[in-house]
């Protein structure tokens, strides 16, 4: 298993090592010493899985708020996705940047996302499943999120989306979400004053 910087701190992407024989392969995926090593979380308490049937099938960008926010490791175990992780940490010299990467089954990478930045995807295949190893238990109450299209942000979708859920479209833009103090304002509110 190898890690790679990505040009937001705290997001990585994992690359597994297959040993490859004739009956296939066999590849570590998680490694709770050599992510301690590397300075990242490695007590996962929650899993997850999102299936999504239509290529084009955006979701996100979605993050917990503080004190909930959360780590993610994610992986595609059926399909394809764009994954992109968006800084959201004020003090950091990446905010508002994002990253991103292809998962594939075929690839088998993994995208580590730092508490702190929001998460979304794009499928790019139909029957599209992702797995995700979560650090903190979820809380209803701490879901926020950000518009996929924010000019601000200015991400580079490689493909339209086509199908999007009504939630994740009336999400609002990160100047929204941030007001003066740092304070989070729910998700589809604008600033909370």
């Amino acid at each position: 298993m190898k890690l790679h910087h990505t040009a937001l701190s705290g997001v990585w992407i994992v690359d597994v090592e297959p040993a490859v024989d004739e009956r296939g392969l066999f590849a570590r995926t998680f490694c709770a010493e050599k992510f301690a090593a590397s300075g990242l979380v490695n007590d996962f308490c929650q899993c997850s899985v999102s299936f999504s049937r239509k290529c084009g099938t955006l979701r996100g960008l979605h993050f917990q708020c503080e004190p909930h926010s959360e780590t993610k490791l994610v992986r595609c175990t059926a399909g394809a996705l764009f994954d992109v992780a968006v800084d959201l940490r004020r003090d950091s010299p990446t905010f508002g940047r994002w990253a991103a990467v292809v998962l594939s089954a075929q690839n088998r990478r993994a995208f580590y996302i730092s508490e702190g930045c929001a998460h979304g995807f794009l499928t790019l295949a139909d029957n599209t499943e992702v797995f995700y190893q979560i650090s903190r238990q979820y809380v209803p109450e701490a879901f926020r999120g950000l518009r996929w299209d924010d000019p601000d942000l200015a991400i580079t979708w490689p493909i339209p989306v086509e199908m999007i859920s009504s939630r994740d479209a009336a999400l609002p833009r990160l100047s929204e979400v941030f007001n003066g103090t740092m304070d989070i304002a729910p998700a589809g509110t604008g600033i909370r004053t």
